[in-house]
């Protein structure tokens, strides 16, 4: 029972573990130790090779090297919390793993060098950077541009499709389904590209920030090019301005990104809900689902409410990281440290509700009839555009003539029609008014949803 899936407490690695699985392989305990010994393990060939202060590794040591990097095993990490258990110290614990597999290997003699001049929180911040940055590029981004496309392909779908839009939630004027949906997939493909740019900053500066002991025992190094020559070659930024800690700033950056990120589609989950409620979205049968336990005929938007709540949940924890990590007592305390363990939860809740929007997109179809016969019976919606027409002909009280005809009524095309030919004006804008219908009045609505749809050719990711 202990180790069976229906036995976790964490619904990431019970419930929605084959979602969360691909976020193993950069937050997972298993994963924070490989990656830090991996930082530990090319700290020291850059050493060597680019400082020249450690002797030159041979072929032969530097695949030793490699093959402790690259076959690091679930038995390797467990024996790393052997010692861990006796340090208690999760980076010492590494060190001493590492000395003990190269003390019988022509590379004993460099034993001292490793983590020689880093203090923990170098290798954990440059660790996490790596990892953020990993599951960002292999986890989050193939699922964000998947769902991306999805939308991109609703819009293309739907952009001439007429509806009547709400403001207040009330009946206001026509639009098309598409434009609504465009809106939506323009905010996100910002908020995509920010996340998709963002630099990752990391820190080997020691234990407060100044290099202190590397100028002690190498005072003629120039340190500062080399640590940030050693972070371009993992594709990370150099903060040399840090104290023990590397300041959130810069990660926090990106959690606010993927926090909008997840508010549009928190936001666009809302509005699907209520279009599916309204009948005009159409969710798909599926044979075999049920969609209530007691009504039989129930076939509910369960994919857009599972996403809503765990683009909350996901949310709730990079407020708490924005809020929090920002502070550090004096040099430093370890009240984050446990935190940013829970960076892969941010993401997991991310990245199911990602799955499950993808996976109710696949099953709505907008209905148009529904749309169409709605407008139909709602010719009061063109009253913006007729009051438009009488103030351009220099009407006076335009407004006030629509307003004494529509607010909180409803008006067919007999009501509305009469209406015009009871005006007292030229038969140019009578004729103007005869045009407007609620299936014609929708103003650039289309054209709008083709500009989103025109960033999506330039973008070969999508």
């Amino acid at each position: 029972m202990e180790n069976h899936k229906l036995s976790y407490l964490s619904p990431l690695d019970g419930r929605y573990a084959k979602i969360t699985a691909p976020l193993r392989a950069h937050f997972s305990e298993f994963a924070y130790i490989r990656t830090r010994m991996a930082v530990e393990i090319n700290y020291i060939i850059s050493l060597s090779q680019s400082l020249e202060i450690i002797r030159p590794f041979t072929e032969d040591e530097l695949e030793i090297l490699h093959t402790l990097e690259n076959n690091f095993s679930l038995e390797d990490a467990e024996r790393v919390k052997e010692i861990e258990l006796e340090t208690r110290h999760d980076v010492k614990a590494i060190e001493y793993f590492l000395r003990e597999k190269l003390q019988k290997t022509s590379l004993l003699d460099i034993l001292e060098w490793i983590h020689f001049g880093l203090t923990s929180a170098d290798v954990n911040f440059t660790s996490l950077a790596l990892e953020l940055r990993n599951a960002r590029d292999l986890s989050l981004m193939p699922s964000i541009n998947s769902l991306l496309s999805q939308i991109t392909n609703l819009v293309r779908d739907t952009k001439t499709i007429q509806m009547l839009a709400r403001t207040h939630g009330q009946p206001a004027v026509p639009t098309t389904f598409g434009k609504e949906m465009a809106v939506f997939l323009a905010r996100l493909l910002k908020e995509r590209e920010m996340l998709n740019a963002h630099k990752f900053e990391a820190k080997f500066s020691g234990a407060v920030g100044n290099y202190n002991a590397q100028i002690a025992a190498f005072p003629e190094v120039d340190w500062i090019k080399f640590n940030q020559e050693f972070f371009e070659e993992l594709g990370l930024e150099s903060n040399i301005i840090t104290t023990q800690i590397l300041p959130y700033d810069n990660w926090l950056s990106y959690f606010q990104k993927l926090y909008l990120f997840n508010a549009i589609l928190i936001d666009f989950s809302q509005d699907i809900w209520r279009y599916i409620s309204d009948g005009y979205l159409k969710l798909r049968v599926v044979e075999g689902e049920v969609g209530s336990s007691t009504m039989p005929q129930k076939v509910n938007p369960i994919d857009f409410e599972n996403a809503e709540g765990n683009l909350g949940l996901a949310n709730a924890l990079l407020e708490y990281f924005i809020r929090k990590l920002p502070i550090s007592r004096l040099q430093r305390d370890l009240s984050d440290s446990t935190v940013r363990r829970n960076f892969g939860a941010a993401l997991g809740y991310s990245l199911i509700a990602y799955s499950s929007l993808s996976r109710g997109l696949g099953r709505i179809a907008a209905n148009k009839d529904l749309m169409q016969s709605d407008l139909e019976n709602r010719w009061e919606v063109v009253a913006e555009g007729a009051q438009s027409i009488l103030r351009a002909a220099e009407i006076s009280e335009s407004y006030e003539k629509l307003k004494a005809l529509t607010r909180g009524k409803k008006l067919n095309q007999e009501i509305y029609t009469n209406w015009i030919e009871s005006l007292d004006v030229e038969t140019t804008v009578k004729k103007k008014l005869h045009q407007l219908s609620p299936l014609k009045y929708f103003g650039l609505s289309e054209k709008i949803a083709e500009e989103v749809l025109a960033l999506i050719e330039k973008d070969s990711t999508l």
